[in-house]
């Protein structure tokens, strides 16, 4: 699958550089061409696989917008011909999809993207996804509530909002440094290879999975989830009947970028690994029992040759908003904006106190 990346604020960036790096080195060439913009200079300083663009320079000087969603909107709107200009030949015509990158919970992320998607849906014909990174239980209040509102935002503005929980792909006792490290490198291997899957390098498989059936299982809109496991497998496929159902009841009910997110609209899934090692009739099997757990009737399957001695599966998910986890989100991103809203109400209510007379 061809694709543009377009990463907003520092960790869509961040993610996609991870991305751009890792379909390089793995030789896929599905990255097409690739753009960070922030309006943090000091971001855009340390990436090397992406070019970059500043924004909001004559608001905020290259030093962000501190959190605030709304002026990382404003300043996204502010420059957005800028932006658009600096994707000329990076989306080429090759190029099947745009991805806009970004956290949601930060500020010229969350408030930038749902811009940019709006602007690149008036100006490019191929779908318009987000791949938005929600921040864990533990991040705050400002980027619970700021993702709230960024979600809203961008899942009506996208063809498919691809979400990530910042509390799904990192070890347990990591720093938190040290977890968004896994969680990009994770990311990138996850998203590189769904990009990858229709672009296969090695050997022929014999039911290939193309661009077509992820941008169908996308056409659900909505919230989308990606899951993904591995396990050593057999050098004979037969063996590896058993492995291939393992892999995918993983990547489902516990490799999922969104946890807990079973029910779906639309689903595909991809056994990766050497050819001569992808059982034909554990691929069937587990497709059939992806329809059961998912409850829906398009459920796509193939594989995508991969030179190595271990199966993996990807599961994407199309259509998942009515998951727990994307509801509890959601309520937790309500609560944080009505404590938000009462703290800077009782602050400032306790200034205007006409029992309490002014100095001068």
């Amino acid at each position: 699958m061809k694709v543009a990346l377009i990463g907003v604020g520092q960790a869509g960036g961040k993610v996609t550089e991870r991305l751009a790096r890792f379909d390089a080195e793995m030789g896929f060439g599905a990255v097409q061409g690739a753009l960070a913009v922030n309006s943090a200079k000091p971001d855009l300083q340390s990436l090397e696989y992406v070019d970059t663009q500043l924004i909001g320079a004559d608001r905020v000087n290259g030093h962000g917008v501190g959190g605030d969603n709304e002026l990382g909107t404003e300043v996204m709107q502010s420059d957005i011909q800028q932006v658009l200009g600096a994707l000329d030949g990076r989306v080429t015509s090759s190029a099947e999809a745009i991805f806009v990158v970004a956290g949601l919970g930060g500020g010229t992320g969350s408030g930038g993207a749902p811009v940019l998607v709006h602007h690149l849906q008036q100006v490019y014909d191929v779908p318009v996804y987000a791949l938005g990174i929600l921040p864990g239980r533990n991040e705050g209040a400002l980027y619970q509530a700021n993702a709230g509102r960024s979600l809203k935002t961008i899942i009506r503005e996208a063809d498919s909002t691809l979400l990530v929980d910042n509390d799904a792909w990192h070890e347990q006792g990591e720093s938190v440094e040290g977890a968004f490290e896994t969680i990009n490198e994770r990311i990138a291997k996850r998203v590189g290879l769904l990009f990858a899957s229709g672009e296969a390098v090695e050997g022929v498989g014999e039911s290939v999975v193309d661009s077509s059936e992820v941008i169908n299982t996308l056409r659900a809109g909505g919230v989308a989830a990606l899951g993904y496991a591995t396990e050593l497998a057999s050098e004979d496929s037969a063996e590896n009947i058993r492995t291939a159902m393992s892999v995918s009841r993983q990547a489902l009910l516990t490799g999922t970028s969104l946890p807990d997110a079973t029910t779906a609209d639309s689903a595909l899934l991809v056994i990766a690994g050497d050819p001569d090692r992808i059982p034909r009739k554990g691929v069937e099997r587990a497709r059939r029992w992806l329809e059961d757990e998912t409850g829906s009737m398009q459920v796509r399957g193939g594989d995508f040759p991969l030179e190595s001695d271990r199966l993996g599966a990807l599961v994407l998910l199309g259509g998942a908003e009515r998951s727990e986890r994307v509801q509890q989100f959601m309520e937790r991103a309500r609560e944080a904006k009505r404590a938000r809203e009462e703290e800077q109400t009782d602050h400032a209510a306790q200034f205007a106190d006409d029992r309490l007379e002014d100095l001068f």
